[in-house]
């Protein structure tokens, strides 16, 4: 029960940042990508902390070194970074090799799950992260054999591996430290209160690069839909996002994540089809297939794990 709930956590987090593509869309016509940052963040502290003032305090009292340092790296890897070198990069690359680039992250957290968490590597979970990153490929409508990587994109290229290291990294921190915590019996830090500490610092980052692109220009000529749009990015991507985000970390290892983490295209993919009706290919229907069951095989190893650890307990 608890390695489903987590998985449905983790279906939640990514399903929801997928929906990032279509806000971004509608909003960085109108904003800065710092400014876009900067006033979503802003609104989920003005939105969420008067509910969360007094257990948020308490938090504050009862954190360690640790926690404060686990929660800063968060803050620049999860948010900061990734959403920096992912917006530059896009600016200096295409989007095709932006498309490849960014699948590397289920990759990239299983290659940091296995060397620093030291989290077995099962066949199948080695298939279903394949599973993923093949099927993330697919979903950009790329033929693998013939991409090619123009020269001149190089800065971009490195930026988009950057944003997708970031997002691995970020990701091992927060599994690192759940396993950690459950293992000191140290403070359980609430999601909601985590998420709001996370934000707060990744706001003081990102607020003086957004007050040099003159932001309060740029708000007044936003309409209706560009407000939804900002309040969306905030509470339900920022916010609803990464509170299920920690709920599915804690119940599930590094490789469940990796293999989630392909639901952002694939939700981006049924997204542009339904509302900015693009057109989607067959290879990226087979992508979207490999992704669903990628998750099915590791969901299956996860079971597995499960019942040898209860048939082990069960015989000592």
């Amino acid at each position: 029960m608890k390695q489903f709930q987590g998985k449905m956590y983790l279906l939640g987090a990514f399903s929801l940042a997928g929906t990032s593509v279509i806000t971004g869309y509608i909003l960085t016509a109108k904003l800065s990508s710092f400014t876009i940052t900067a006033f979503s963040l802003g609104i989920v502290l003005i939105c969420l902390l008067p509910f969360y003032l007094t257990k948020t305090i308490q938090t504050i009292r009862m954190l360690t070194k640790s926690d404060w340092l686990m929660i800063l790296f968060q803050a620049i890897f999860g948010i900061f970074l990734f959403r920096t070198f992912l917006l530059f990069g896009v600016g200096l690359t295409s989007t095709m090799e932006a498309g490849i680039l960014t699948g590397t992250t289920p990759a990239i957290t299983s290659v940091l799950a296995f060397l620093f968490l030291k989290e077995k590597l099962s066949g199948t979970t080695v298939l279903g992260v394949c599973c993923t990153v093949t099927g993330i490929i697919l979903l950009q409508g790329i033929n693998i054999l013939s991409a090619k990587f123009s020269v001149h994109h190089i800065l971009g290229n490195m930026l988009i591996i950057c944003a997708a290291a970031s997002e691995s990294i970020f990701n091992i921190i927060s599994r690192k430290h759940k396993a950690s915590a459950q293992a000191e019996s140290a403070i359980q830090i609430h999601p909601m209160v985590q998420t709001l500490l996370v934000s707060a610092i990744a706001l003081a980052l990102s607020i003086i690069p957004a007050l040099c692109e003159r932001p309060l220009d740029s708000m007044s000529a936003l309409g209706w839909k560009e407000w939804l749009a900002v309040v969306w990015y905030g509470l339900v991507v920022t916010a609803l996002a990464f509170v299920f985000f920690y709920e599915g970390v804690k119940r599930c290892d590094a490789y469940t994540t990796a293999a989630f983490s392909g639901m952002i295209p694939l939700t981006s993919m049924l997204l542009s089809l339904l509302l900015l009706k693009e057109k989607i290919g067959c290879a990226q229907w087979i992508g979207g297939f490999l992704i669903i069951f990628s998750m099915i095989l590791i969901g299956k190893n996860g079971r597995t794990r499960l019942d040898l650890i209860t048939t082990h307990n069960s015989t000592n």
